[in-house]
């Protein structure tokens, strides 16, 4: 059977003696930092916007460590609760141990709401405004360590005999669908320009609305990928062929209907 050689990458991107830096963690700060530019010059566009941000460029600078503490405490609460508990029961010293990996979307994902929600608050910052500004800027990490997963080879798909099948190292002789990549286009590139359509077209003017349009494409695009990714060895598939990240992504779509539901039955102010 025809398949592509995966290629050899080195999973460490640089190293100053004892220092390692690593992908998927050069991911995680360059998703951070592209994210934060991004939402900057959204808070700055009055026009985005009809008339002037509720969210201020000082505060939301502020914010950043918020929602990346949120983003770490959240993505591996969530992967230490959703899929590999009886692991981390047995062996709770490995929890903080972040740097071998184990970190789940939906985790983070509650994360940033926590963050979103407890910074809004003690700002005085409408947190529905806050929540779009950040959910416009997610698809930016969700590519980035969507990449990274691919260089580290993990996560890697089911088997398959389409042309572009790959044989990772880790995932047996069999070729396998780069469901990485897959990933990274739908939870990355076509959520990031469908959000940005909606940014462009006035969505910031209804607060929820790109919270909800987030919700609702993220989950339908992590359900199309699960399609096509193998399942976590230690869950396997659970009723009927599902997968957790199907399972956790349907309370996220639901979620996602009732914000766009609200936000679209608001009066949007109009443009000054």
């Amino acid at each position: 059977m025809l398949a592509l050689t995966f290629p050899a990458f080195d999973p460490i991107a640089v190293s100053f003696g004892p220092l390692v830096v690593r992908w998927y963690a050069l991911a995680y700060i360059g998703g951070i930092v592209l994210g934060w530019i991004y939402a900057r010059a959204i808070i700055r566009s009055d026009r985005l916007w009809g008339g002037a941000a509720p969210v201020t460029l000082v505060d939301f600078d502020d914010f950043i460590l918020w929602v990346t503490l949120g983003i770490i405490l959240g993505g591996r609460t969530g992967y230490v609760l959703f899929y590999n508990l009886d692991h981390f029961i047995q062996h709770p010293a490995e929890i903080i141990e972040l740097w071998k990996g184990g970190m789940s979307f939906h985790g983070g994902f509650l994360g940033c709401v926590a963050a979103v929600l407890l910074f809004g608050r003690t700002r005085g910052i409408p947190v529905l405004s806050l929540g779009d500004i950040t959910c416009a800027v997610g698809p930016i990490g969700l590519f980035l360590g969507r990449i990274a997963n691919f260089i580290n080879g993990e996560l890697w798909g089911r088997p398959a005999d389409v042309p572009w099948a790959m044989v990772f190292p880790s995932g047996g002789p069999l070729p396998r669908h780069p469901s990485q990549l897959y990933e990274a286009a739908l939870e990355g590139i076509v959520l990031f320009c469908v959000l940005a359509a909606l940014i462009r077209g006035g969505a910031l003017r209804r607060p929820g609305l790109i919270v909800g349009s987030f919700a609702i494409i993220y989950g339908l695009a992590r359900i199309t990928g699960e399609f096509f990714r193998e399942p976590d060895a230690q869950l396997g598939f659970l009723w009927g062929g599902l997968t957790m990240g199907m399972v956790l992504s349907v309370p996220m779509i639901l979620a996602g209907i009732g914000f766009v539901t609200v936000a679209l039955r608001r009066k949007a102010p109009s443009a000054t």
